[in-house]
């Protein structure tokens, strides 16, 4: 049967992948900051705390102090192109588009902030995409996460009436993509210090303790891609996690505290990564490369190294290319 003269034009099904990561300010103001705050603090994915109690503390004390000292912390890591992460995003999106050609449309959201997630679903289906693979980019999986993530799409389908097919990227925490991606990025850069560190620490970014409690697998998982990363390097490595908040117990060891151990306890070199971020953002140029730099050397410590993120490197493009890949089989072919 042919198709009515009248009927609006019909565009070629298309695949989409969306990458997909927590998010930034738009720019590294107090009040910018202010609004991406209230936003990602106001997920009761990430706080666990009853909205009766937790709203009080949230507009009557965090959010009337913290975005000064949050926006202050980003100007110190801000780039003449915007958020480090943001710049980041963008590039990997850019890379990952020339990698799978014309056959994948490929862009990007955050979870918090802008580009956001609902928007760029609909964009995405606009431009006929009828299957879409949601890459959240987080090796280790966690509620406050991933899951959150996925929520963030599963709710953009649910105002939709013609809703595309949908998958979602599995945690690869163990993946051997991706520890070889690791192993290879993190060897390059240890190879071309100019000094020997004593220490290789590996600091994820921290959760409260109560997660693990509840069957939160986020802590099991960062030690398992620690455990192979050792292996994988031919060396020991420590672990420990960053970016405590409030006064509830949160998984250790605290990564300032092992940075100035290692300094009282006569470490003189020192070099840092942060497998669990695919990005570099404030939490490892400021929280890490800045304030971890002056505990360490504050404790004694004399050469300290932040390795970079895996960002939009050969290794990390051609992990992220492999991963997808794998997860779009049968709604593509192989390359």
């Amino acid at each position: 049967m042919s198709r009515p003269a009248d009927h609006p034009p019909v565009s070629e099904p298309k695949v989409g992948v969306l990458l997909i990561n927590l998010g930034t300010p738009d720019a590294p103001e107090a009040r910018a900051v202010r609004r991406y705050l209230a936003e990602f603090l106001s997920d009761r994915r990430v706080v666990e705390i009853h909205p009766i109690v937790w709203k009080p503390i949230l507009h009557g004390l965090i959010l009337r102090t913290r975005p000064r000292r949050s926006a202050e912390a980003y100007r110190q890591v801000w780039t003449n192109e915007g958020s480090p992460l943001a710049v980041i995003a963008q590039r990997q999106t850019h890379a990952l588009r020339e990698r799978l050609g014309d056959r994948v449309q490929v862009d990007y959201a955050m979870r918090y902030g802008s580009p956001g997630i609902a928007g760029a679903v609909e964009r995405m289906v606009r431009m006929g995409c009828t299957r879409i693979l949601a890459a959240s980019l987080y090796p280790q999986y966690c509620a406050a996460t991933t899951a959150t993530a996925n929520d963030a799409v599963f709710a953009a389908l649910a105002a939709m009436r013609a809703q595309p097919a949908l998958r979602t990227l599995p945690p690869y925490f163990d993946d051997p993509i991706y520890i070889e991606a690791l192993r290879a990025n993190l060897q390059r850069q240890l190879d071309s210090l100019d000094f020997q560190p004593e220490k290789l620490l590996l600091s994820f970014h921290g959760m409260p303790q109560r997660t693990l409690e509840l069957g939160d697998p986020y802590h099991c998982h960062c030690r398992k891609t620690a455990r192979l990363l050792s292996e994988a390097l031919g060396r020991e490595v420590d672990v420990a996690f960053q970016s405590r908040f409030g006064k509830a117990k949160w998984l250790e060891p605290a990564t300032d505290e092992v940075l100035a151990g290692y300094g009282r306890d006569g470490i003189t070199s020192v070099a840092v990564a942060a497998p669990g971020f695919s990005a570099d953002c404030l939490e490892t140029l400021e929280e890490l490369g800045i304030r971890g730099r002056e505990t360490f050397v504050t404790a004694g410590g004399k050469q300290f190294a932040l390795l970079d993120c895996l960002n939009d490197s050969a290794e990390g493009m051609t992990m992220l290319q492999r991963l997808i890949t794998r997860e779009l089989a049968g709604w593509m072919e192989p390359t």
